[in-house]
């Protein structure tokens, strides 16, 4: 069933504009052969035997197959235009081809830069159970393994210039095996405490190494764990593909109502049950906001909340858009994100 999906997407998204271009610009045959290669073939390639190489040669690879699968859809779409303006338009079928081509290099490398580039996003929340404001940041999906240390670094030195209390990390911080601590200690400059809880990237790689990796850095990773703070309570749950996850690890830890709770878990589920349990926030991540259009469709269709915040009774559920990128390192109709939380005394709103 998947190799049948995946040639269904890729007939539309890479042959018939590959084909189509090569026509129009009356490429020799062999040119398309070659052409076919990265093109048709690269994510397979990628995928099986590039996925946890490390060295130089290998990232660029995955960066330009990763690329031509980030404008794939904008090509498809330009393509269809393209072949409106040839039939009905007149226009030269070589000037469709190279206008096609100059516009998904063009807004590839904005997405590109839009990634490489994550905004600072400000959440402003009020609880009466506190009396002295805190402020907070949350990142999520960093794929550091597909990114590198270099980005990390830039993310930590934002961090860092909002004075936060303590760092929430929710998943998918990595997303390779072999991600050594070097790679990561950038987290060593961070000016606060950091809780972290895994995401499904985490566990489909070596999850114990990443854990003890983290550790020594001085995170604390919360796994149906809890961290008390005076007037604050952090909880931290693993990721699971289980609808009831929140529920049941929730009945695992001790809420403390008194407390404005925190609860820190990749995936955009179980709201309800954490408002039932007494959780203020919920954090949550993983769904990059579809990434790249028309991605945030299907997205929307699996989860019902996809970005920003929400509210469930008392209890408020935000979902970061991801800090970095998984796949292409492109943004499109989506932005990669900080978020920074300003939780002031006064009654919930």
């Amino acid at each position: 069933m998947f190799l049948i999906v995946a040639l269904g997407l890729h007939l539309p998204l890479f042959v018939y504009p590959l084909l189509r271009l090569a026509d129009w610009l009356d490429a020799p045959w062999w040119a398309t052969v070659i052409a076919a290669i990265p093109v048709v073939g690269g994510q397979t390639i990628s995928r099986a035997f590039l996925r946890h190489r490390r060295d130089g040669p290998a990232r660029v690879a995955r960066l330009a197959v990763d690329s031509l699968l980030g404008v794939s859809s904008v090509v498809l779409l330009l393509m269809l235009c393209a072949e409106l303006a040839v039939a009905f338009a007149g226009v030269a079928p070589a000037a469709a081809a190279q206008w096609v081509l100059g516009i998904a290099v063009a807004v590839g490398m904005i997405g590109t830069l839009v990634a490489l580039n994550p905004s600072v996003v400000r959440v402003a929340l009020r609880s009466p159970k506190l009396a002295a404001p805190i402020r907070f940041v949350q990142i999520s999906d960093v794929h550091i393994g597909s990114r590198s240390s270099a980005f990390l670094a830039r993310v930590i030195a934002c961090v860092n210039e909002l004075h936060p209390d303590f760092l929430c990390i929710t998943g998918d911080f990595i997303d390779a095996r072999g991600v050594t601590v070097d790679e990561l200690r950038p987290l060593r400059s961070v000016n606060c405490p950091i809780y972290f809880s895994i995401g499904n990237h985490e566990r489909y790689e070596d999850l114990d190494d990443i854990l003890e990796r983290l550790e020594s850095l001085g995170v604390h990773v919360l796994r149906s764990e809890t961290m008390r703070d005076g007037p604050l309570q952090i909880i931290g749950i693993d990721d699971k593909d289980d609808a009831l996850q929140v529920r049941h690890e929730l009945q695992r830890v001790m809420v403390h109502p008194e407390a404005f709770v925190v609860l820190m878990y990749h995936r955009p589920r179980g709201l309800e049950d954490a408002s039932a349990a007494g959780v203020d926030l919920m954090l949550s991540g993983h769904t990059h906001n579809g990434q790249i259009i028309p991605f945030n469709l299907i997205v929307g269709r699996v989860f019902e909340h996809v970005k920003g915040l929400v509210r469930h009774g008392r209890a408020h559920l935000y979902v970061n858009q991801g800090t970095g990128t998984w796949g292409p390192v492109m943004r499109l109709g989506t932005r990669s994100e900080i978020t920074l939380f300003e939780i002031s005394p006064g009654e919930n709103y």
